[in-house]
């Protein structure tokens, strides 16, 4: 009996053990969390990121890994991203990877919240001078209050993780651009790997001051890295949300929808357009869109509109070309470290758009503006032959039917071919057909 209470409690104890002990792929191992920042930085990139880290302090992970390769982005996301790699609980290190890829504009103001920043060889890394959605420089007063903002929010990034701060001030200045050795070299970035083994290897052991004023010493040489990639709709909407793309999305819905309205029953152009407007308002809903560039886009629509069904030779054509060029080039407010529209996109879809209303609604619309000939109006100048003698009436046989035809002059015999000169009530005027 108490053999039997022994063996119980053994195998009850051993199965509670089994229960406590660690699971998964990375049972044992520390676990390295992989994120990415991969194309323009916009609020679907943002809140990724911010699901990395919870994800990374949840699962406990020794270390966030962030692959970056951006030109950089919006600004409002931007400082969203740079506010939870600061507050993480978890050791993050941005990997500027792989050859080739970059960490420009308001990638390098995210690069420099990470606790330690690595770059493969043949990646840079700087450029990050404020300018206007459009592409131009910011001047006046703004552009001082914004490179000011800018210059002391990018030393404090710097200076808070012991980077060299004044080089990335001069990034920000003056758009300073360097590669992974010259960042190495003046401590921009911490170090140089060529890829994820090496960089592991290389951070194995390093002991870290946290900005929350945390000491942490990282042990990853043997890591499990498990992938926190991006779930297949945040891969869709970070595709959608492209202000070029956003931009093209809501054209395209335009111009359907205007085609279904003026030929009905086409579909094809309505079902485009229903589906490219559905995409361009999930695309712009996540953007920084300016009302007063949406509202410019419309009002070039309404110009074009109106130039075509009210011909003012073409002087509502040439407003719609401006107000289309500022609508696109307002349309998305991506801020200082951001890209708006594409100048040569804005351009192309206006050209694009005049030659659409001028030539192709201009067509369609002359179209519907000529006379409808229908049911007796539609048997003018057809030729019939008359059943009997026109002296000057009698029965006529014309389009697979009978009327009664009146000849104009002279009377005409049976068998003659007629041609319909007119038409009145169920009555129409005939002469002879001419011959050959």
């Amino acid at each position: 009996m108490p053999g039997r209470w022994f063996g119980s409690s053994a195998a009850v104890a051993l199965l509670a053990l089994l229960a406590l002990a660690p699971t998964g792929a990375h049972a044992g191992s520390p676990l390295v969390l992989r994120a990415a920042v991969d194309g323009e930085i916009n609020s679907v990139t943002a809140a990724y990121i911010a699901q990395a880290v919870d994800r990374a302090q949840s699962e406990q992970a020794s270390m966030l890994l962030v692959a970056m390769n951006t030109p950089g982005g919006i600004s409002g996301p931007m400082d969203d991203i740079v506010t939870e790699l600061l507050k993480s609980t978890v050791p993050v290190v941005v990997f500027v990877a792989p050859a080739g890829a970059r960490a420009d504009s308001a990638g390098l103001f995210v690069a420099q919240a990470a606790d330690l920043v690595a770059m493969a060889p043949g990646t840079n890394m700087g450029s990050a001078h404020p300018i206007a959605s459009t592409g131009a420089d910011l001047g006046g007063d703004l552009g001082k209050k914004v490179l000011n903002d800018a210059v002391a929010r990018i030393r404090n990034l710097a200076t808070e993780h012991g980077r060299n701060a004044d080089w990335c001030e001069k990034a920000v200045r003056e758009s300073e651009n360097i590669n992974a050795e010259q960042a190495v070299e003046l401590h921009v970035a911490d170090l140089e790997a060529r890829n994820e083994q090496a960089l592991l290897a290389a951070l194995d052991g390093r002991r870290l001051q946290r900005p929350n004023g945390a000491t942490s010493t990282l042990q990853v040489a043997h890591a499990q890295v498990e992938d926190a990639s991006m779930s297949w709709l945040q891969e869709l909407l970070h595709a959608l949300i492209d202000p070029n793309v956003a931009y093209l999305l809501l054209l395209v819905a335009i111009y359907g929808l205007i085609a279904e309205v003026t030929t009905p029953g086409a579909i094809l152009p309505g079902t485009v357009g229903v589906i490219s407007a559905i995409l361009a308002l999930v695309a712009l809903a996540s953007l920084p869109v300016n009302i007063a560039g949406v509202l410019l886009v419309l009002f070039a629509v309404l110009l074009f509109i109106a130039d075509v069904k009210a011909p003012s030779h073409g002087v509502l054509s040439v407003g719609g070309v401006i107000a289309l060029l500022l609508g696109s080039a307002l349309l998305i407010d991506a801020g200082p470290f951001g890209t708006g529209v594409s100048p040569w996109l804005s351009v192309a879809g206006t050209l694009v758009s005049l030659g659409f209303f001028v030539l192709v609604l201009r067509r369609v619309l002359a179209a519907r503006r000529r006379p409808a000939f229908v049911g007796g109006e539609a048997l003018l100048g057809r030729v019939g032959e008359a059943r009997e003698d026109l002296a000057p009436s009698g029965m006529v046989y014309v389009s697979g039917a009978l009327w009664r035809g009146v000849a104009g002059s002279g009377t005409i015999a049976a068998g003659t071919p007629v041609k319909v000169t007119g038409r009145t009530g169920l009555e129409l005027s005939v002469e002879k057909a001419e011959e050959g």
